[in-house]
């Protein structure tokens, strides 16, 4: 813990929101267990930041304002204002008071648009606060300046008014009203779609406050805040090795799916905390707290964790008590499917026909996409052909982000050389892709609805009937847990996002030869799941429903 006074800025604050631990390290933390920034969160830091440039430069050409146009910003500006060039307070950053005495000087001559200004203020308490907000936009009013105030405008990448955007919105109005004599009218936020969101202030500025006492109390700690990991959070934070090394060696309950921060506070005061103790609660106790179906989930995620066993899920029936750990257990040796039952393949146990069918033919699915592009640039097809003994893989894949109605007829074209064949996926992603792929290009209803009738959600059907003793239920983690290993081990969805942005940048083959190897294994990967799931449920047939 650092001697120094405390300065406490908009990110730190920003990151408290999101994750009190990560604010702690961030602050008092050794930089040296830092993971290096990620390909991915790179790039979205440089998107972000051209997001800002290209909002900034839509009201500023040539030395003056734009007097027209549909940027966000000019409809913050004041009626009849004497439009000027968007000011810069000139300053080294490195010496934060005079900085923010430019910006005070910027204020007191009434210049209408103030960028990357500083706003400190210090506490009773003696913490420095210290905002730089994208934009102060002069307003009318009555503050120390004169007739006009300022209120605070933040550019950000996200396609929705998060709580967390709005709680430092909050923080530059605070700061604002401590500097000017008057509290803004209003706290602007200018999203990726470039829309204007105004922050109720009313509402946001005590939610602030009370994160902002507690991020300070926080940070005065010994100790970091306990770890909690939550993956869809977690995963692109510099300190996420770290945290999760320490999740692993003291068995975090966090690591089990389904414990939810929420639900993570109310298994504590039940004294509930590791993965045995959650394994040996009353179903009632729980159920009390989450209701009967969250309850059974948990309850037999943690026998499953705690056994190291494959748990058959019954399905949820409320009036219905859960059977005996020891009766939905898999047998033993049956991890990759090999044990089946006399029940012929070609006609598998009542209740899993119409839910996971096994075929002469069947077709696995994985799409990768680029969202800034609204994009789905790689249609990849395993097809399985049990009668030839042949596994194909076809790529069908856009070059060129104009050749995706190109790929989306060759995709037509080859699951109907297959009419009867499951089209088998992981996620809704893709049934979602093909609804808009079709639309998009004018697919026919009468063509559309027949392969839809086709999809089989394998993420879906694991979810439905087994419990595993996994941390996570994403295709990697699954099909990891059964032995599938990826030929580019390093490389992620996320990152591939980055490479074909690579590639439409530099044209290097290579890269796309690395996104379609990891499609091909994302399929290959989804036949090897849906393959075993098949083979456990036919093995496990005498408590099927």
């Amino acid at each position: 813990m650092t001697n120094e006074p405390m300065l406490l800025t908009d990110e730190l604050l920003l990151y408290y929101k999101r994750c009190r631990r990560r604010a702690f390290l961030d602050y008092c933390g050794d930089p040296t267990q830092k993971d290096p920034p990620q390909d991915f969160l790179l790039k979205l830091r440089q998107d972000s930041s051209a997001h800002r440039k290209a909002i900034l430069k839509s009201v500023e050409y040539n030395g003056s304002y734009l007097c027209a146009g549909e940027s966000p910003l000019l409809s913050l500006l004041p009626t009849g204002a004497n439009l000027t060039p968007i000011q810069t307070p000139r300053y080294g950053r490195d010496d934060l008071q005079a900085g923010a005495n430019a910006t005070w000087e910027l204020m007191q001559q009434g210049v209408d648009c103030i960028a990357r200004g500083l706003l400190i203020r210090q506490t009773v308490e003696g913490v420095t606060l210290l905002g730089s907000p994208d934009l102060l936009v002069k307003q009318p009013g009555n503050s120390i300046f004169g007739d006009w105030m300022y209120v605070p405008v933040s550019i950000k990448f996200g396609r929705r008014a998060k709580a967390d955007y709005q709680i430092i919105a909050a923080f530059y109005a605070y700061l604002l009203g401590e500097i000017q004599g008057i509290l803004p009218s209003h706290a602007w936020l200018i999203l990726r779609r470039q829309n204007a969101y105004s922050v109720t202030l009313d509402k946001w500025l005590p939610l602030m406050q009370a994160d902002l006492a507690e991020c300070i109390q926080t940070l005065q700690q010994p100790q970091a805040p306990e770890v909690f990991i939550s993956r869809q959070k977690c995963g692109l934070c510099h300190w996420y090795s770290s945290c999760y090394a320490i999740a692993q060696s003291q068995k975090h309950i966090s690591l089990i799916p389904g414990v939810t921060p929420n639900r993570y506070q109310s298994l504590q005061e039940l004294r509930i905390t590791t993965v045995e103790s959650l394994a040996q609660a009353e179903i009632s106790t729980l159920a009390l707290l989450f209701g009967s179906e969250v309850a059974s989930n948990l309850l037999q995620q943690a026998q499953s964790i705690q056994q190291n066993r494959v748990i058959l899920r019954q399905r949820f029936d409320p009036a219905r008590e859960i059977p005996p750990f020891d009766k939905l257990t898999e047998p033993e040796n049956n991890l990759n499917g090999d044990r089946v039952n006399s029940l012929s393949e070609s006609q598998p146990s009542r209740g899993y026909t119409d839910i996971l069918p096994k075929a002469s033919v069947e077709l696995f699915f994985d799409i990768e996409a680029q969202p800034d592009l609204n994009l789905d640039y790689l249609l990849g097809i395993l097809v399985i052909d049990r009668s030839s003994n042949t596994e194909t893989f076809h790529p069908l894949l856009a070059e060129h982000p104009d050749d995706e109605a190109v790929i989306w007829q060759q995709f037509l074209e080859l699951v109907w050389l297959y009419p009867d064949a499951p089209i088998f996926h992981f996620s809704d992603y893709e049934v979602e892709t093909v609804k808009r792929l079709a639309k998009l290009y004018k697919t026919p209803f009468t063509h559309l609805q027949p392969l839809l009738s086709r999809f089989v959600d394998v993420h879906k059907q694991v979810m439905s009937r087994v419990t595993l003793p996994v941390e996570s239920y994403s295709l990697k983690h699954l099909a990891r847990w059964l032995g599938f290993e990826w030929r580019d081990a390093a490389v992620t969805g996320s990152q591939c996002v980055c490479l074909y942005e690579q590639w439409l940048t530099t044209g290097d083959r290579s890269v796309l030869e690395i996104i379609q190897r990891y499609n091909e294994d994302d399929c290959r990967a989804t036949y090897h799941l849906k393959n075993w799931l098949w083979g456990f449920l036919q093995a496990n047939t005498l408590t099927s429903v």
